[in-house]
């Protein structure tokens, strides 16, 4: 073999194994199928839970106030976000970074947000859920009738109000890497015109 043939034959060489690392490492988002195919039996707990909860309710409604009933409804709410949660983490992140759901494409039950969610928007859908089950949850204690624990509800309020602040924070964010993104495609556009 020629000294001048070396260079391509070692080219050729790194440019298979680098195509072969690289199939290895794509075909590795695989990996996280087996996490949603778990995140999704997990409602299976959530609605035993639901539906325990719900018969709950229907035995209280007879003897109780209305006090006591929007407290068991918050319940269930409160379960309802935790599964919406689920749902949106499970259907983004599969899409986002496993394979597109080709199944739901043509479906009329596809939520139209599914397949335009990307990670930005994972994030800021996954934090106003926790918002919002913080909420209920600040509402239920305020709801009970035992007595009050500050030391408590100070933590629950501050943790409620992290993730507020949180959510700002990260739709801030989003708002400034768009609008840099589209500071940089005018600029392309103009050095473009001025070729």
């Amino acid at each position: 073999m020629s000294p001048s043939n070396e260079p391509k034959v070692k080219s050729a060489l790194q440019d298979n194994m680098e195509g072969a690392i690289e199939k290895i490492i794509f075909g590795g988002r695989w990996l996280l199928a087996p996490l949603y195919i778990g995140l999704l039996l997990s409602l299976i707990p959530l609605l035993y839970r639901f539906f325990k909860d719900f018969i709950g309710l229907l035995q209280l409604t007879a003897n109780s106030d209305m006090h006591h009933i929007t407290l068991k409804i918050l319940e269930l709410l409160d379960t309802v976000l935790l599964g919406n949660l689920i749902i949106i983490i499970i259907f983004a992140g599969y899409e986002n970074f496993v394979s597109k759901i080709n199944v739901a494409e043509k479906s009329e039950d596809r939520p139209h947000w599914m397949g335009r969610v990307d990670y930005s928007g994972l994030k800021i859908k996954l934090i106003g859920s926790l918002v919002a089950i913080s909420v209920i949850e600040l509402l239920k204690d305020f709801m009970q009738e035992e007595a009050y624990d500050s030391d408590r509800q100070m933590w629950r309020l501050g943790i409620h109000l992290t993730f507020v602040i949180s959510g700002v924070l990260f739709a801030l964010m989003d708002w400034i890497a768009d609008k840099r993104e589209q500071v940089d495609m005018q600029i392309t556009r103009d050095l473009k015109g001025m070729k």
